[in-house]
């Protein structure tokens, strides 16, 4: 029997805290990576690694926005077989904040970007490659990157360090054909890279897609305990947990964080399936208008919503 080679990186606490500004407690952290330890998960992202003095409003968000190295020793005193990434993003970490991999908790650093900046952050990603670290670069909104992007990217990112190329569906827009497309692409194109996905999941269709990644060869899997990700979240690590064929995950220590965890922060945090995430999903647009409407008295007015969408003469001003 052919071993599953997926591996599952959990993002509750890096894409789940753009749900929550990163207001989670060292105990909350350190229960749920004692979880996804038990539970056999690959890897945990436990936050960003940008640099507080590149970004506003540093000093009001959560430490798993910027983490810092000796912060993580005192909430992770003891590593298991679950290694931990962080996330950086192009223009907002300072190079002279990431540690040599052999002095930091962290195992992998992901440089998230645009196609159009594939190139500064493969520059990052030599600097964190020669530093001892896993590698990956995620191309973020791939449904809206034009074909001549994506092989100018390509040419750029086949001769680079990188380990693992990212295919992110960003706005929640590509079902299985897209998926299956894209990931033929990135095999034509980068024969010698590992692959990654990041799906969310504005149109119920992050998990189908994540499988359809898995089967075709994609390794390394974004996921997050109950979904929680921005806006309709991400694909289901507990899924993703008891449904992988051939592997050794155990799905109990998953529900364990879920139901302590998560369960009681869903009743005051919002996130996962809604119909505005559905609208900007089925639209491919970013889901920052349906954010703001669900922040907003209007909430559930889904069909005024639809149409200030699709009409081009009516704007979002406030009357």
């Amino acid at each position: 029997m052919k071993v599953n080679q997926s591996k599952i990186v959990d993002c509750t606490i890096r894409d789940g805290g753009l749900v929550n500004n990163w207001d989670f407690s060292v105990e909350f952290v350190q229960k749920l990576y004692a979880g996804l330890n038990e539970a056999g998960v690959d890897y945990m992202e436990i936050g960003y690694k940008n640099s507080p003095k590149l970004l506003k409003g540093a000093d009001k968000a959560g430490p798993w926005r910027f983490l810092d190295d000796d912060f993580l020793r005192t909430v992770i005193p003891q590593k298991g077989h679950t290694k931990l990434s962080a996330l950086v993003d192009i223009g907002r970490v300072d190079e002279n904040d990431i540690l040599p991999r052999s002095e930091s908790l962290l195992d992998l650093i992901r440089v998230a970007c645009y196609a159009k900046d594939v190139d500064k952050a493969l520059q990052l990603v030599q600097v964190f490659h020669d530093r001892g670290y896993e590698t990956t670069i995620n191309i973020m909104a791939l449904s809206n990157v034009m074909e001549h992007e994506l092989l100018e990217a390509f040419e750029m990112i086949k001769n680079s360090v990188v380990d693992v190329v990212y295919i992110v569906d960003s706005y929640g827009s590509l079902d299985y054909k897209d998926m299956g497309h894209l990931i033929n692409k990135f095999k034509t194109h980068l024969p010698n890279k590992r692959l990654g996905v990041h799906t969310h999941n504005n149109m119920q269709l992050a998990f189908s897609n994540t499988l359809v990644a898995a089967e075709n060869g994609v390794e390394l899997l974004d996921a997050s305990v109950y979904g929680m990700g921005r806006a309709a979240g991400n694909c289901p690590t507990e899924l993703l947990v008891t449904h992988l064929k051939n592997t050794n995950y155990n799905l109990r220590p998953v529900l364990e964080v879920l139901e302590e965890l998560l369960i009681p922060l869903r009743e005051k945090e919002e996130w996962g399936y809604l119909i505005p995430y559905m609208i900007t999903g089925t639209l491919d647009e970013h889901p920052r208008s349906a954010m703001a409407l669900r922040a907003s008295e209007d909430k559930d007015k889904a069909v005024e919503f639809y149409d200030k969408l699709t009409t081009p003469e009516v704007s979002f001003e406030k009357k």
